[in-house]
């Protein structure tokens, strides 16, 4: 039997980003120890681009300052040799040198005016530009003669982001042959050139792909694959033109570089961007993720050391969502030495334990959508606000209320009937006619619904609908054109009550609680809906948000209305004008297919990302419980809102991920304690009767566990820091 590639099994990667000053400094021997230390399975080796580590020769190649005739990406590619590791030739390719320009000035991206794009001392070369497919293909052919390394991966491979527009000769006749367009002087989302600017650029990146690869592979074989590095950050891969689904079935493997982290997302982030990375390229596909062992927060300090727990805590989220770790220091040596403590805990853990992190499959049931063209055409130049706020609070609440949940890009909705439960739209305006005919497919099956915001009111191209799409599954339309709130942070000035909102509960309960006598409640009828669990001593809660006046059919049941701003300062003018209103905000249907849909049009995902309220958590979790009709095979009492589930399946094996969400620093990078949670219990509904095995592999114990009338297994976690992974197997397989 052929032994299987490199990208199938090198699960545990490092990387000492080489500096220019490295070649007088670089301590082999002390480096190639830390491998060992760590368990790593393959290295990520500075060879060339921006600098070469080898004594190339290609004429303009620049070497490191310090080089001279020494080879030390060669040295270094030995030195793994010798330890049995897979070896990538880490390229950094988009800038050169004074000299390199002044030889190949067509090869520089240009402003409008004609002027040169320069960064630093560097100059910024075009992708359209013959240094992308004649130069750096022959730097790629070099450092494969010398070397023969497994791939390549590339860190700027993309080239210039979206926010400047280069009009180099090479993209004036190359965009007007494919278009028939100039090349337009400034980011116009109206303008068609524009969008057809935009699309392009898109096209250029996947093709540079294919072509890099076709390169690497007839001279080093058909393994030798070129990789460029991607973001896990949506938006990121927006701005560098990286088709990230066209991408990710492109390449075996998928190498990551997302070391920025916020903390509107938390460190449940790096699990998302895990898991959507594994559901456009497979769940079998490796995907290691670059992690920094130095500080980053605002500002960063490359030369100082992250701090472990925050490592920690960052890389345990990563396992949660499939990714495989790859140490990164930026340097050879550093003053802070306790840098080179951090990985090796980590890294043992992960091959004593790689069993349960890899070759599973997602047993999430409830499915989020995401989509490039929503943030492009919709979100446009504020998709941060948008678009991508919106999908960050949906899910930062599914996390809050421990929802074990998966992305699901828009193109693969065909797909989601009877894989999910309920399938969410967060604010996804743009709806193509295929994601409809998908989405009504699915809920004529029995499948759950909920959009909040503004979805589906365009097409695919961007154009406004007459009629958003599935209003009438909803039964809520707008109506009148009329909308409150904005979409933007909120003005922080007391004297503005613009976004001074609040939403009305249904129906209202003020009357038989603890309270001051109000003469304007109405007596309690009935009780509320199951979308307003947890809530029932409020008759009204924050908003602040967004909401486009609506009517509903009258099979449509609302559960909360608008009531509009009012004056905040001086508090004595702080009273509600208008305190009831008939202006649905949320609302709720049920049809005969069995189907539940969730029409949120208050925008409290958005809400949620802004300024975090638990009422907007908990309404946005109960609305997706609600619709999914069944209750989750896994659920989490104790720790609301600290920590966030994942469940995987290995045949009959069972693997929950429980991790922290906990912050102790309010700048991200910082977090320098880990925090214990717990007692928890984890109630686990098995689909079929078993006498269950659980075992805690983080805290190495038999965690205490309990057969419930019900079926369900109850399982006491009693202290969680970062992370707990719980493996349940039935005895009888043991």
């Amino acid at each position: 039997m052929a032994a299987r590639p490199w990208y199938e099994t090198a699960l545990r990667w490092a990387q000492t980003n080489l500096t220019e000053i490295d070649p007088a400094r670089y301590d082999g021997p002390w480096w190639q120890a830390h491998w060992k230390r760590t368990q790593v399975q393959g290295a990520i080796i500075n060879a060339g681009g921006i600098v070469a580590y080898y004594p190339s020769q290609i004429p303009f190649h620049y070497r490191a300052k310090t080089l001279n005739d020494r080879d030390l990406y060669g040295e270094i590619v030995a030195s793994a040799r010798d330890c049995g590791m897979a070896v990538i030739a880490r390229m950094d390719s988009n800038r050169v040198s004074r000299a390199f320009f002044e030889a190949h000035p067509d090869w520089i991206c240009r402003d409008a005016d004609g002027a040169p794009h320069q960064l630093s001392d560097k100059f910024v070369t075009c992708v359209a530009s013959p240094y992308y497919t004649q130069f750096l293909p022959d730097v790629l052919r070099e450092i494969i003669a010398r070397s023969a390394p497994d791939g390549f991966a590339d860190n700027s491979w993309a080239g210039l982001p979206r926010d400047h527009i280069c009009h180099c000769d090479n993209c004036r006749r190359k965009f007007a042959a494919a278009t028939g367009h100039d090349i337009p002087r400034k980011a116009d989302w109206n303008d068609p050139a524009y969008r057809d600017w935009i699309a392009w650029n898109y096209r250029l990146r996947t093709e540079l792909w294919e072509a890099n690869n076709a390169v690497t592979m007839a001279a080093g074989g058909a393994d030798c694959r070129w990789m460029g590095m991607v973001s896990g950050d949506v938006l990121n891969n927006c701005r560098r033109f990286i088709d990230i689904a066209a991408i990710m079935a492109r390449t075996p493997i998928v190498m990551v570089d997302h070391q920025r982290r916020s903390r509107r997302a938390g460190f449940d982030q790096n699990a998302e961007a895990g898991k959507r990375l594994h559901e456009l390229a497979g769940w079998d596909v490796l995907i290691p993720e670059s992690m920094p062992q130095y500080q980053l927060g605002a500002p960063a300090f490359r030369h100082a050391s992250m701090p472990a727990a925050e490592v920690r805590l960052w890389s345990t989220a990563g396992f949660a969502g499939g990714i495989q770790p790859w140490w990164h220091h930026i340097g050879a040596n550093h003053d802070d030495r306790r840098q080179y403590r951090t990985a090796e805990p980590i890294f043992r853990w992960h091959e004593a334990n790689e069993d349960i992190l890899i070759s599973r499959r997602p047993q999430a049931r409830i499915g989020v959508v995401w989509s490039q063209a929503n943030h492009d055409l919709f979100g446009r130049e504020r998709a941060e606000e948008r678009t991508q706020s919106p999908y960050r609070g949906m899910v930062s609440a599914l996390d809050w209320a421990a929802l074990n949940w998966l992305p699901v890009e828009i193109a693969t909705l065909a797909d989601a009937t009877g894989r999910f439960d309920v399938i969410v739209l967060p604010n996804i305006a743009i709806l193509p006619d295929a994601a409809v005919r998908a989405l009504r497919d699915f809920v004529s099956s029995g499948g759950g619904l909920v959009a909040t915001g503004q979805t589906g009111i365009c097409d695919e191209t961007g154009a406004r609908r007459a009629v958003p799409a599935l209003a009438d599954l909803f039964g809520v339309k707008p109506c009148n054109g009329m909308t409150h709130g904005c979409t933007g942070a909120p003005d922080t000035d007391i004297e503005t009550h613009a976004r001074h909102s609040y939403l009305r509960l249904r129906p209202e309960n003020r009357s038989a609680i603890c309270g001051p006598n109000d003469p304007t409640a109405p007596a309690t009828i009935g009780e509320r809906h199951a979308l307003l669990a947890g809530l029932d001593d409020t008759d009204s809660i924050p908003f602040g948000g967004y909401l486009e006046e609506c009517a509903a059919e009258p099979d449509v049941d609302v559960l909360a209305t608008l009531i509009p701003d009012f004056p905040i300062f001086p508090p004595e003018t702080s009273w509600m004008r208008t305190p009831s209103t008939d202006i649905p905000a949320l609302a709720v249907r049920e049809i005969p297919s069995g189907a539940r849909l969730a029409r949120l049009i208050a925008d409290l995902d958005r809400c949620y990302d802004r300024e975090g309220a638990s009422e907007h958590a908990r309404i946005l979790s109960n609305a997706v419980l609600w619709a999914a009709s069944a209750e989750p095979a896994v659920a989490v009492k104790g720790g609301l809102g600290q920590i966030y589930v994942n469940h995987y399946r290995q045949d009959e094996r069972h693997i929950v991920h429980l991790n922290s969400r906990l912050f102790t620093r309010a700048t991200p990078g910082r977090q320098d304690v880990l925090v214990p949670i717990g007692p928890v219990t984890v109630l686990f509904r098995p689909d079929a009767p078993a006498d269950w095995s659980v075992s805690a592999r983080v805290g190495k114990t038999w965690p205490e566990t309990t057969m419930r009338s019900d079926g369900t297994l109850a399982i006491t976690v009693q202290q969680i820091l970062d992370h707990e992974v719980l493996v349940l197997e039935p005895k009888s397989l043991l």
